[in-house]
This record gives structure tokens, sequence and C-alpha cells, in this order.
């Protein structure tokens, strides 16, 4: 049964951030832990890690700490919407995210999104606003992650440090 979700996640950032990673909306999971990609499936802090050649962070100081290391900031395109659970092809009634607020305050270079849902949302809603391109990078989400995609997934994800450098 859909559900109406307000974002209660603060997005992640600091002045020095250099890319910015919009994923849809937090899954149960994330929004039970408070905090971004939480659910034990998902692959986001795992391809991430292979990236820069470090240990998966595990706590979520471990990915604070890492994302500022790296000058990643992480939100979410969705500002509100129905959904259920947390399966993306059930939102809608979206209300998006304020995404020029955040990239008035940091040396965001790059928009990356997470998953096709957060790559449409943005380009319908945020685009004409920001005047910024986003890359479509892979939902690293367990839904939408077959196994033996981890190859794919880095692939994919290596651009970011190219310009997290």
């Amino acid at each position: 049964m859909k559900q109406k979700v307000n974002h209660k996640l603060e997005p992640f950032y600091n002045a020095d951030s250099k890319v910015l990673i919009l994923g849809s909306m937090p899954s149960v999971k994330s929004r039970e832990l408070g905090f971004y990609y939480m659910h034990p499936q998902n692959r986001f802090w795992k391809t991430l890690a292979r990236v820069y050649d470090e240990d998966i962070p595990i706590t979520i100081d471990d990915k604070k700490d890492f994302l500022k290391r790296h000058k990643i900031a992480l939100w979410d395109t969705i500002k509100s919407c129905l959904i259920t659970g947390s399966s993306d092809s059930s939102i809608e009634n979206v209300k998006v995210n304020n995404i020029n607020k955040l990239l008035k305050e940091t040396k965001v270079k790059q928009i990356f999104t997470t998953g096709r849902k957060s790559f449409d949302l943005y380009n319908k809603y945020c685009l004409p606003k920001t005047k910024k391109e986003a890359i479509y990078l892979p939902s690293t989400s367990p839904l939408y992650c077959p196994k033996g995609i981890d190859e794919k997934l880095y692939e994919a994800y290596k651009i970011i440090k190219e310009i997290t450098k």
C-alpha cells in the first residue's frame, strides 16, 4: 500500500564537495537508520570503496568520513512522494528537493544520479532550474541489482574518482 513519505534525511555535503550523487528516495532501511544506502544488500558503499581502493565503510561516521575525504555530497531528488515500501517503480505525486541551494554552497562540478527514477525526475524537475546535466549511474539497490553486476557497477562508478581528484 502506498504511503506519503517526506524525506527526513539532511543532505550530506560540505563546502569542498565536488560531486553530488542523487538517489530517488531513501529506502525503508535508510529511513529507519537515518543515513543513505543503509540496506545491507545495497552495493553503494561496496562499489565506492572499490573505486577508491579502500575498506568498505561500516558505521555512519565511517561513511560520512569517507564522503568528506573524497569530496562527495549525497542527497536525493525527491522531497516527498507516495511510495510503496522502497519501490521506485511505485513512486507518484513527487515534490523535489531544492538542489540549487546545495549547489550554491559547494564546489560541485558534476551531478550523478543512481538509478533511472532519480535520473528521470532530475531531468524533468531539477535540470530546468540547475542547468547542470546529470550523469546516469546504475542503481546499486538489491531490488534492481542482480548478482554478478559488481564489475559493471565498478566500471560505471569509477568516473566519480576522476572528478574528485
